[in-house]
């Protein structure tokens, strides 16, 4: 039985544009933005309703995901769909 392979994508930059988009960049070079906005009324996404909260996203060099202080981090199998699936690059 052959042994099927998930490639993960891996999130290599991120930056906080405006209304809780983030713009992010993967390994292959895929790249654009995504809105969060839609998360602001959901358990520890409460935070961001602080924009300043939501500004302090980064990188996790170790997971390569977006994180957040608090442990909010998000998948980035999901993040590099939702982008593929509008085209963007």
């Amino acid at each position: 039985m052959r042994e099927e392979r998930r490639q993960v994508h891996r999130v290599t930059a991120c930056k906080v544009e405006e209304d809780y988009r983030l713009w992010l960049r993967f390994d292959d070079g895929l790249e654009g933005s995504v809105s969060l906005g839609n998360l602001l009324e959901i358990g520890a996404f409460k935070l961001w309703r602080d924009v300043r909260e939501f500004e302090k996203v980064s990188v996790d060099p170790e997971t390569a995901t977006v994180t957040w202080e608090g442990g909010i981090r998000l998948d980035p199998e999901i993040l590099y769909q939702d982008l593929a699936a509008r085209g963007s690059r």
